[in-house]
């Protein structure tokens, strides 16, 4: 009797100083789509009133805490437990991802070294979360996007966008002209691997939108179309030359 393939196991760290529980469902909502979160730890010193939200909703989403009391004030004992116990998964051989959860640059080396060990590691945390942090990830998710007010399917942002459209353009051509094509239009779902390999942070809901097709759609230098099997296919609009141009010599 053959059984359905298991989830990707996954170690999601939580680092309580620099992450908001406001995030909480969103965070393990966005997980639940990449694999199974078969560890869930968080790492703070929970007698703090800074780490008192965190505290109150351990239990509803089965997140056990990792309590390292502030002896000394500036050193970080929770990130150097974070790190072990990082390390301690990784040599397990037990987990194909690890989600860090924190907007600290100083788990850079950290995302590097576990993907040098060709396991996967997804990021998250705020907007202002340094490159060096995101890009040593193979994806980086914005917490600002997993908070209420994000939008639904189809539908654009009540608030406002974290980055403008034309930001998105520059990064979407670019996407699409690294990808070989006869008649210059590409699968969307091209489009969508190479966005991931070029920037570990894209994600449409950064522009205000859900899906990549919904975003696509609001650029006017792209255009978007559906083939008779249901595919969607994008290229950038080709340039029309004036005809007083064109009747120059």
């Amino acid at each position: 009797m053959s059984s359905e393939p298991r989830s990707p196991r996954l170690a999601v760290l939580i680092d309580a100083d620099n992450a908001s529980a406001k995030i909480a469902d969103g965070l393990f909502e966005e997980i639940a789509k990449i694999g199974e979160a078969s560890v869930r730890r968080i790492y703070g010193d929970f007698s703090s009133p800074r780490s008192k939200a965190w505290a109150d909703i351990l239990a509803l989403h089965a997140i056990i805490p990792q309590q390292q009391f502030a002896y000394t004030k500036g050193k970080n004992a929770s990130d150097i437990t974070l790190v072990i116990d990082a390390m301690d998964f990784l040599h397990s051989g037990r987990f194909d991802g690890f989600c860090l959860v924190s907007s600290d640059s100083d788990f850079t080396r950290l995302a590097a070294r576990i993907r040098e060990q060709g396991v996967d590691v997804f990021g998250f945390g705020e907007q202002k979360t340094p490159e060096s942090f995101r890009h040593a990830c193979r994806r980086f998710i914005y917490t600002e996007n997993l908070v209420p007010g994000v939008p639904h399917a189809g539908a654009q942002a009540s608030v406002k966008p974290l980055q403008s459209l034309s930001h998105a353009e520059r990064i979407l051509k670019k996407a699409i002209s690294e990808i070989d094509s006869e008649d210059d239009w590409v699968s969307l779902s091209k489009v969508g691997r190479q966005l991931s390999n070029l920037v570990a942070d894209f994600d449409p809901r950064t522009y205000g939108f859900k899906k990549l097709s919904d975003l696509v759609s609001q650029i006017d230098p792209i255009e978007l179309r559906r083939t008779e099997t249901g595919q969607l296919q994008v290229r950038p609009k080709p340039v029309v030359i004036p005809k007083s141009k064109r009747s120059k010599k």
